[in-house]
């Protein structure tokens, strides 16, 4: 309330005070005790007594009371900038928090997707690793096929040749004689010097 609120509410008082002093006497006249002088000098008196305690109010109550709704008036209207202040700052902070938050959800996602795309790049490069770990098997069990093969003709080789080589010894022993088999033997040491 401001100093023009508290100057009308106490200029109501000051004319309801004026008032009741001007209708007093009407009002007593209509109770009946206009008839009686000393009853309406008593009331003239009460009256009289409540019109100056109006003004002794109004005069030494008047500026601490202006003084006191001032004050009141500055503190509501403080309060209530204080909690628009409050208000403006709390939507301030839950727009904040709804901005993080949907920050926050769009990070999860591209998290998501990042690991997503690592696990196909990984997923990709075991199955390349894999093939040629595969194609690398295949070469050396070929490779190994062809060594063991090649061994095996050898061995097969010698083992025939030695067969060979007993069968005619077998062959030759049965069909030479003793000199024969002695003059082989002698030819075959002379070559072998020779």
């Amino acid at each position: 309330m401001g100093k023009r609120k508290i100057k009308q509410i106490l200029q109501a008082i000051a004319l309801g005070g004026s008032l009741v002093l001007l209708y007093a006497p009407a009002i007593l006249a209509v109770e009946g005790v206009g008839e009686h002088g000393e009853d309406w000098k008593a009331w003239m008196w009460k009256i009289i007594n409540f019109a100056l305690l109006v003004i002794i109010l109004v005069k030494f109550l008047g500026k601490p009371m202006r003084e006191y709704f001032k004050k009141r008036t500055e503190l509501i209207q403080k309060s209530l900038d204080e909690a628009r202040e409050a208000k403006e700052i709390a939507q301030k902070a839950l727009q904040e928090v709804q901005e993080k938050l949907k920050l926050k959800d769009e990070e999860i996602e591209k998290i998501i997707a990042a690991a997503r795309a690592s696990g196909e790049a990984d997923r990709e490069a075991l199955i390349k690793k894999g093939e040629e770990m595969s194609a690398k098997i295949k070469e050396q069990a070929k490779s190994n096929i062809e060594v063991e093969l090649k061994n095996a003709k050898a061995q097969l080789r010698a083992e025939a040749a030695e067969l060979a080589v007993k069968l005619a010894e077998k062959k030759l022993k049965e069909q030479l004689t003793e000199e024969e088999q002695l003059k082989l033997l002698e030819e075959s040491i002379k070559r072998l010097e020779g």
